[in-house]
């Protein structure tokens, strides 16, 4: 049953920041158009400074309506979903992110329904007649039902919430946040809370005074650094061998998913990443620290360049003091003895598992060897984004095939993205079974690290 809930929360977690995650493109044009030319900014231009109300105003909460409703209904919902959108942008004196995540699926979803009725029921000559007639009429009521009703419970709510939020933020207890920010990433949440709550919150405050601290509550990648750096110093075998080169792709590259399984593989190092994280808040908090908009990946680099005028070096304290409280933490930790983050070991111990429980596959798999490298045609890594630990890890199988002379598909995808021709989906463990339902055709394997795992050497060995 926590498996089944905690499946379901990643479901969730990954519909909603799947609405935002591909206009991060437009967000950050909006950011550094901001950054650039608002009277504060770095080149200040009345003229230009006009774009910024627009934008925020309209164009990013209708993308994020399209895409909500395309996720459910393709196009035809999409459109939808962008016309019920825009009567919650019109209805309300705040950028309307919430009303969007809402107005888009609920459009596409409508849309969805409406076709499914009059399917087959429409005489030949009258198809597009019918098409674009329900959908004009569908997107029309939607958008007066947001208009008159949803709107303005949504701008209660969310003015309610930005209130709330003040309250804490004036109180000094946003550092608390952390307690429930770090843990939740580790569960490869971390799209959700940033792109689905914290985003939202954070462009409706740079709106009001051009930049905000919710945009580093997340993306702050000292936390992980620390943890990195400690393996790297105090570790031993493969994880203190890996960890160098996993901290560059984290703090450089912004792919902190790299970090987590080094906290799975010794769950006590979550207090370390939770003071880390709360140092980092509070450090954002004292040097009023903040970005013009969301940074993404969480590169060092993206929150140089979303940093506004003279907010670049609160941001880099902000980062450094957490890097070290996560690394003194993880330092301790990892000395006390015992250590079961060996990778060594977790690896050994893991090998052993498998072959116990999976010799007699183990045995059919070799009479049917032969088949199976005819049937593999595509290979597909999955994540919860599709571009951060997904992407290395196909990289690392595409070398590995490439080398060993495998002529075999290997891409990169989001679990919602997986495409109907894979053969194979590679997944975290914690993803496998929101994967299976995705792609219930293909065959599966769960791994702990996507960046070197045994189950890539086998797969090379066995298809090769």
């Amino acid at each position: 049953m926590e498996s089944g809930l905690r499946v379901s929360v990643q479901k969730f977690g990954r519909f909603l920041s799947g609405m935002v995650m591909p206009n991060i493109g437009a967000f950050i044009a909006w950011g550094l158009i901001t950054a650039l030319f608002i009277p504060t900014g770095w080149l200040p231009n009345e003229n230009m400074a006009k774009l910024v109300g627009p934008m925020i105003t309209y164009l990013l909460p209708l993308l994020i309506g399209y895409t909500g409703g395309k996720m459910i209904h393709d196009v035809r919902g999409g459109v939808v979903g962008a016309v019920a959108t825009m009567g919650v942008v019109v209805g309300a004196d705040i950028p309307m992110f919430l009303g969007a995540m809402i107005m888009g699926p609920l459009g596409g979803w409508v849309m969805k329904k409406v076709d499914q009725l009059i399917e087959g029921k429409v005489r030949s000559g009258f198809e597009m007649l019918v098409n674009n007639f329900s959908a004009g009429i569908v997107g029309g009521l939607l958008t007066l039902l947001a208009f008159n009703a949803i709107g303005p419970v949504v701008a209660g709510l969310s003015k309610a919430l930005a209130s709330g939020v003040q309250t804490i933020v004036d109180a000094g207890l946003l550092p608390l946040a952390s307690i429930l920010i770090e843990p939740a990433k580790v569960l490869f949440l971390n799209n959700a809370i940033n792109h689905g709550i914290l985003s939202p919150i954070g462009l409706d405050q740079a709106a009001k005074t051009g930049k905000s601290i919710f945009f580093l509550l997340e993306t702050n990648p000292g936390p992980g650094l620390g943890i990195l750096l400690a393996y790297w110093l105090v570790g031993r075998g493969t994880a203190k061998q890996s960890a160098p080169g996993a901290a560059i792709i984290h703090f450089l590259g912004g792919i902190h998913e790299i970090y987590f399984p080094y906290i799975l593989m010794n769950p006590r190092l979550i207090l370390a990443v939770i003071g880390g994280g709360m140092t980092g808040v509070f450090t954002f908090t004292l040097l009023n620290a903040g970005l013009v908009a969301p940074p993404s990946p969480g590169s060092v680099f993206a929150l140089s360049a979303m940093a506004p005028k003279g907010g670049l070096l609160p941001v880099l304290t902000g980062v450094v003091a957490a890097a070290a409280v996560s690394f003194f933490i993880a330092a301790f930790l990892l000395k006390l003895g015992g250590q079961a983050e060996d990778a060594d070991e977790l690896e050994k111990a893991t090998e052993k598992m498998q072959q116990l429980k999976g010799k007699k596959q183990e045995e059919a798999q070799a009479d049917t060897a032969v088949a199976e490298k005819k049937e593999v045609k595509k290979v597909v890594f999955s994540c919860d984004a599709g571009m951060g630990s997904s992407a290395m890890g196909a990289a690392s199988l595409r070398k590995k095939f490439k080398d060993a002379g495998i002529d075999i598909t290997v891409i990169n995808t989001a679990i919602n993205d997986i495409p109907d021709d894979a053969d194979i989906v590679i997944t975290h463990k914690s993803l496998t079974e929101r994967a299976k339902l995705k792609a219930p055709q293909a065959e599966h394997i769960s791994i702990d690290n996507f960046l070197n795992s045994p189950e890539y050497d086998k797969l090379v060995k066995r298809l090769g």
